[in-house]
């Protein structure tokens, strides 16, 4: 691969080392951190600037907001890669999460899962804000 290069000279690698984070907005943040926490399991704290952080594997943040005029997301937010996807919407379930019905233009099944080629499944759901979140299949 051949490097390429900005104005004076810096590398276009330079976020390679740069571990991100992602964020997004809720209405509810007491409702929020309930949910991810014993819904999902996640660890979660709120910060000292009031911003709930779900602790993620591998030492990621994923930082949770509260917005007054918070409008959910109409796209997959968060995706759970899990082993069993068919298993985890069977355990979510009872949980009293619903999964999402899609038609067009991906089709899921009665339990709300995509079963795409090979051994591919997705299976969306939504948290307490309206937000889409999924679990996949690792691949």
């Amino acid at each position: 691969m051949t490097k390429r290069s900005f104005d004076n000279n810096k590398n276009v690698y330079m976020f390679r080392s740069i571990q991100a984070l992602s964020s997004f907005s809720v209405n509810n943040l007491e409702a929020a951190q309930r949910f991810y926490e014993a819904v999902l399991g996640l660890e979660t704290v709120i910060n000292e600037m009031g911003i709930l952080e779900l602790m993620i594997a591998g030492g990621n943040k994923i930082l949770v907001y509260p917005k007054a005029n918070h409008l959910p997301a109409t796209f997959t937010i968060l995706n759970f890669p899990v082993d069993n996807v068919e298993g985890t919407v069977d355990e979510l379930t009872a949980k009293g999460i619903s999964f999402e019905q899609y038609s067009e233009p991906i089709q899921t099944d009665k339990k709300g899962i995509m079963r795409g080629p090979g051994t591919h499944q997705i299976a969306w759901f939504k948290d307490p804000a309206g937000n889409i979140l999924s679990v996949v299949s690792t691949i």
